[in-house]
């Protein structure tokens, strides 16, 4: 007995707590954010436990002021370009496709596009903070 046509996937937004999307066009609405603490609680997208960044970097974007007092861990995916991650002490140059790094809580760290990079970035638990906040006074 032959199953008639399967239903056609949703191509984007929520259905029945599915979200379906696109990573770069999402990604553009919330500073790179896809997953975490900051999405609406009725959003699919929304945990405590974990937060995953789609980064777009051009080159020479740098992070605009170090983390300080990491509460979180997290793990940087390279998925295009070159992206160097600092730590106290220690540079880690990410250059080919899937290289990534690993860090603990209480490690201070800033980043700097070398290339045109895309990174994907998971962190956890998903917690408030860490957000710099944009220059509006125009200097």
């Amino acid at each position: 007995m032959a199953a008639g046509p399967a239903p056609a996937a949703s191509t984007a937004g929520v259905t029945a707590g599915v979200h379906v999307g696109k990573a770069a066009a999402d990604a553009a609405l919330d500073r790179g954010w896809l997953l975490g603490h900051f999405k609406d609680p009725e959003d699919p997208r929304h945990s405590k436990d974990v937060e995953i960044k789609w980064g777009v970097h051009p080159r020479g974007e740098r992070r605009a002021q170090w983390v300080r007092g990491e509460d979180r861990t997290a793990l940087l995916v390279l998925i295009s370009g070159r992206f160097r991650m600092e730590f106290p002490g220690r540079d880690v140059v990410l250059a080919e496709q899937g290289d990534y790094v690993v860090w603990g809580r209480g490690v201070d760290h800033s980043w700097e596009a070398e290339e045109d990079a895309v990174v994907l970035t998971v962190r956890w638990p998903s917690v408030p903070g860490y957000k710099v906040e944009q220059d509006t006074s125009g200097e």
